[in-house]
């Protein structure tokens, strides 16, 4: 059965209606929790084989992460189906109007490989919630988890339902397509390849949801509690070998603050991953000889203030910072993506926003500082997709939060409600009695200017 057919079979599958009540909502995302509950070794052997995650990390970055907003979907789907009710206004009483969320109908969703599993899954929540089908396309360079994920699926779902389709993304996402219509298309990846998927999609006027990524900026103020910025940067820009779209890219410190900074960063680098990192069972590596040759060609770019040693054939790059860097360098000028960490200072607030400008829209913007003033100036100051004040990152944790991006870093939102919302279709309802009927809405209308004005208002 060619992959068109297939597709086929899912629109009539969708058609049929069966994929709306709220039960069989329900009922998928339980038998999604109950499969992913029970391959749960098998989930951390795939990423430990593609990434070297340890099961802590995979916990709170992937199965983990993914089982909390499964949770709290199957919690609310009820509330979330619901009619939300709407005022009237004047010119339409008594009628009453709300709004119906229905489901668009086959969504395509395309993971990455940095976080296989969870940037698969977790979006397939919310197209299952909405009352979709969907197709899912893995990253190819995560073979392991891959395996494990089709596994999963296609023991769980109907083909015709929820659809896993492996293999090289440049020949499989074009041809769905460019000869099937979907109904959304959701991508998490580079922007880069973002463009390609926007422009496919736009050739048959399909909406999209990019998850993208860019150049996320971290400030450092001269008010800064600078032991809890030194742990929470690292902790951060160092998980998954700093292979994460939202891990601080850059860190602007005060001038003043620097050398503390320096300091504590490299004290807590040594105490979270030991003095040998390639020694520690949980830091990770890089995901292919690829990756790495472009992440190790940075370590030239600045001078080395901590770190810097690899190991190619380990995919091993050592937790980085690196000063002295060129605000025209590459490293400053392309997503890192990678365990080095460049380190600039600022005087004033206008030096730090000229270096940031360079690279607008990030998909994320950290600041640390004691001053409610300065937290306000910087969240006014620099538009970005998300936000946090003396943190890195955890706002995508809370499924409450939108998680996506703005221009280059990508369009749309998702997790939690936002998650439901992106998948579903808000068609505004008005229900009118027919018990009254005034006449002064039906032609000859003249005379009746000096009423409308009053009423349309």
């Amino acid at each position: 059965m060619t992959i068109l057919s297939q597709l086929a079979a899912m629109r009539s599958y969708f058609e049929t209606g069966i994929t709306k009540p709220y039960a069989f909502r329900k009922q998928q995302l339980l038998l999604l929790k109950q499969a992913v509950t029970a391959h749960e070794e098998e989930i951390y052997a795939a990423l430990y084989a593609d990434l070297k995650k340890s099961k802590e990390e995979c916990w709170v970055t992937e199965n983990g992460f993914f089982l909390a907003e499964l949770n709290d979907t199957i919690n609310h789907l009820r509330q979330w189906m619901s009619h939300e009710s709407v005022r009237t206004n004047l010119l339409n009483l008594p009628s009453n109007s709300y709004i119906l969320r229905e489901p668009l109908g086959i969504t395509l969703i395309i993971g990455p490989w940095n976080y296989p599993f969870q940037l698969l899954f977790t979006p397939l929540i919310g197209a299952i919630a909405a009352g979709n089908c969907v197709v899912l396309k893995p990253s190819e360079f995560a073979p392991a988890t891959s395996a494990v994920m089709q596994k999963i699926i296609e023991a769980t779902f109907p083909k015709e339902y929820v659809l896993y389709v492996p293999g090289d993304g440049a020949a499989v996402i074009p041809e769905m397509m460019n000869h099937f219509t979907f109904d959304h298309v959701f991508y998490t990846g580079s922007t880069a390849v973002g463009k390609l998927i926007y422009k496919m999609a736009a050739e048959r006027l399909v909406p999209v949801t990019l998850e993208l990524g860019g150049k996320s900026p971290c400030v450092v103020e001269q008010d800064a509690n600078i032991n809890i910025a030194a742990k929470r940067i690292v902790m951060t820009k160092f998980s998954n070998a700093g292979q994460m779209c939202v891990a601080p890219d850059y860190v602007l410190v005060h001038v003043s603050q620097k050398d503390a900074l320096v300091k504590a960063m490299k004290e807590k680098i040594i105490e979270f991953f030991g003095a040998r990192a390639e020694e520690c069972d949980h830091y990770g590596r890089l995901v292919n000889t690829k990756q790495f040759d472009r992440v190790a060609a940075y370590l030239t770019q600045g001078k080395v203030l901590h770190g810097g040693r690899q190991n190619r054939s380990d995919l091993f790059i050592e937790p980085t910072l690196l000063d002295q860097v060129n605000p025209e360098a590459a490293v400053m000028k392309e997503e890192i993506f990678g365990p080095v960490l460049p380190i600039l200072t600022f005087s004033t607030p206008d030096e730090a926003k000229a270096i940031i400008a360079q690279n607008p829209n990030p998909l994320a913007f950290y600041v640390f500082t004691s001053s409610s003033a300065k937290e306000t100036f910087w969240l006014d100051a620099i538009p970005a997709g998300g936000a946090c004040v003396n943190n890195a990152s955890w706002h995508l944790t809370n499924p409450s939060l939108p998680f996506g991006g703005r221009g280059f870093s990508g369009t749309g939102a998702y997790h939690g409600k936002y998650s439901f919302d992106t998948f579903s279709h808000k068609k505004a309802v008005m229900r009118t009695p027919t018990w009254f009927d005034p006449s002064i809405k039906y032609p000859p209308l003249k005379g009746k200017l000096k009423l409308f004005k009053w009423i349309i208002r």
